[in-house]
């Protein structure tokens, strides 16, 4: 008899800090020097008053984040719509410069810390005459996302690392287990979950379909004997899905389960999507 082990939702959370939007998207000139001072600033920080001063990697200039002129909506659900999800995001008003230096000095003097705070990696930049908006973001998904072959391969060797040690899931203990081999066929229907997922806007091991894990592992064209499903959403890379499946008594459990011998396990974007990125990781047993 085939067995479905599943696990509960683990779901990191948004941060979204907003200010009033008065600006025109636009990433020529004078916005292209604001972010060069930035970032010169953040190679070569003075500090913030007595706070200590550390050198920051540079802001990349997208221009999803340069918000229109009036816009009056949610700054996120507008980020999104513009094809970034934001897992942080701040956004900075400055009126009454006259150009990028002077925007900058006002910057500098006034949000200082913002400037320097190291959890934010992009920058957005709109200006309309002598006011100016500077948005501040951290995408849900890190930049070394990019490669989905290392990102599984990354998966894999976490967590048989994960296994090779003993642990308490909850209150149930586990001696350490072998190895896990991957399996295409597992891969496979751990990737089509999490494109439908992503896709469809829904967090759940049923489908819109009524599918189960096992139905989609038999799908994928796996013969197995047993199926389990560890399910994430919002978490930006393998460590920090990792991380909320062992802290989560169900998922650590299906982790740590010495009756499966083979994973496979994908992940699929859709900014869109309320969560932004989604983790599916099958295991199976012959």
């Amino acid at each position: 008899m085939r067995q479905t082990a599943l696990a509960v939702r683990f779901t990191s959370l948004c941060l979204l800090t907003t200010l009033p939007l008065f600006a025109t998207p636009a990433h020529a000139g004078a916005e292209r020097e604001l972010v060069s001072a930035i970032n010169d600033f953040r190679a070569h920080p003075e500090g913030c008053g007595r706070r200590p001063a550390q050198r920051l990697s540079p802001l990349t200039l997208k221009s999803s984040l340069a918000l229109p002129v009036g816009y009056g909506g949610g700054m996120r659900e507008r980020l999104k719509d513009s094809g970034y999800q934001a897992m942080a995001v701040r956004s900075i008003r400055v009126i009454g410069a006259r150009d990028a230096e002077e925007a900058f000095e006002m910057l500098a003097d006034e949000h200082c810390s913002a400037l320097l705070d190291s959890q934010y990696s992009d920058v957005g930049v709109s200006r309309s005459r002598g006011e100016w908006q500077v948005v501040l973001a951290k995408p849900v998904l890190d930049r070394q996302m990019a490669d989905s072959g290392s990102v599984t391969k990354s998966l894999l060797a976490q967590v048989n690392a994960a296994r090779a040690k003993p642990r308490m899931c909850g209150s149930r203990r586990f001696a350490a287990a072998r190895p896990l081999a991957w399996n295409a066929n597992l891969g496979a229907a751990a990737q089509g979950h999490s494109k439908a997922m992503a896709y469809g806007n829904y967090f759940a091991h049923q489908d819109p379909d009524g599918d189960m894990p096992a139905d989609r592992a038999r799908a994928a064209g796996y013969r197995g004997r047993q199926i389990g499903e560890n399910i994430a959403a919002g978490q930006g890379s393998p460590s920090k899905a990792m991380a909320g499946w062992l802290a989560s008594p169900g998922h650590c459990a299906n982790l740590m389960n010495p009756m499966f011998t083979q994973v496979g396990a994908g992940y699929a974007t859709e900014a869109r999507s309320d969560e932004g990125v989604y983790w599916t990781m099958v295991f199976g047993a012959k």
